[in-house]
């Protein structure tokens, strides 16, 4: 999901792709806006991402008000308390949400369907490439 809105975004702007366990907070400082893209793991963002926001938080808060960000969620179920928990933090750093979230469901349940390799269908994955190319264009074009 990450990969397919960051090829299409580069090609409108200059873009990063970075893993939460690799962002840092002058990442988030040197961007102009942002794509969270996380699983949801037990009803919540995955732990690395938790890590991300609880290094970042702090260090970035009133240093990042008022600049766009969307989020993407892969979720086994609904994605809805990932959603929200992002949604919440960027809303203490006033981050400016400006599409809808993306929550792809994959109806994984059973522990074996948990711990395989997931697909994306394409459909999916084009649904995340227009968003990372939304995000760019706006950027660029100063929309944002």
């Amino acid at each position: 999901m990450a990969e397919a809105a960051y090829s299409a975004a580069r090609d409108e702007t200059e873009t990063t792709l970075l893993t939460a366990d690799k962002a840092e907070p002058n990442d988030l400082l040197g961007a102009d806006g942002y794509i969270f893209c996380t699983p949801e793991n037990l009803a919540a963002i995955a732990g690395v991402m938790k890590d991300f926001f609880d290094r970042c938080y702090y260090p970035v808060l009133g240093r990042i008000e008022g600049r766009p960000y969307a989020q993407m969620v892969c979720a086994g179920s609904d994605g809805e308390n990932a959603v929200r928990q992002i949604a919440r933090i960027a809303q203490g750093w006033r981050l400016k949400p400006v599409q809808e979230p993306i929550v792809i469901c994959t109806h994984a349940q059973t522990p074996e369907q948990i711990l395989a390799k997931k697909t994306i269908p394409d459909d999916e994955l084009e649904r995340c490439r227009e968003l990372g190319l939304a995000l760019a264009a706006g950027l660029s074009m100063g929309v944002f």
